[in-house]
């Protein structure tokens, strides 16, 4: 018994720290859309990550404000689909290489403090990997909570393809090519598990 105690006492003490902050473990939910929107010498196009998940840290201040101390989006590469059908899935897969590096990943790289509760913009430095490539990007996220309730992050960001040695794909038998830069747009909602 006195040990449990003790072990009670570590716990709430790892908690709550002397400046009055709460220490919670958010997961994503299945409420989430990604999606990427390209060009190409025919017509734009749209592809769909199926399978997203993710997990965040976060404190919550005496204020009613929270640190965003971690957070990390994974999208499964073969998961991804595309209004141009499976051929252009195929593609899209060997473009990312998507058999060694099978997950795009946003990882926050450093803790973004006092967000208030509501829809507030935050810039966060965000390292992004794709087909092994890692690069720190800078990102408008707009975040939305309430207190102590879910997270919901939403953030768009274009980028190259061939910064991240990534050959933009084409299909039709080499008929439509595809542009270098892509757009991720990504809406995610994050709940507390503890």
């Amino acid at each position: 018994m006195k040990l449990f105690k003790s072990f009670l006492l570590i716990t709430a003490t790892a908690l709550l720290t002397s400046a009055g902050t709460v220490v919670n473990i958010y997961t994503l939910s299945k409420s989430y859309t990604v999606s990427i929107h390209g060009t190409s010498n025919l017509h734009d196009w749209d592809e769909n990550v199926v399978t997203v998940t993710g997990d965040g840290s976060v404190d919550w201040n005496g204020d009613a404000s929270f640190d965003l101390n971690a957070l990390n989006i994974k999208m499964d590469v073969h998961s991804i689909k595309s209004t141009e059908g499976s051929m252009m899935d195929k593609n899209t897969y060997k473009a990312l290489k998507a058999d060694d590096h099978p997950e795009i990943t946003f990882a926050l790289l450093t803790p973004v403090k006092a967000i208030p509760v509501g829809s507030h913009t935050i810039a966060a430095k965000i390292n992004l990997s794709i087909a092994g490539v890692t690069k720190a990007i800078d990102m408008s996220v707009t975040a939305v909570a309430t207190a102590h309730g879910n997270i919901e992050f939403e953030g768009t960001k274009t980028i190259k393809m061939t910064d991240y040695g990534v050959k933009p794909p084409v299909a039709l038998l080499g008929t439509m090519r595809t542009g270098d830069d892509i757009t991720i747009h990504f809406k995610t909602v994050f709940a507390v598990t503890k």
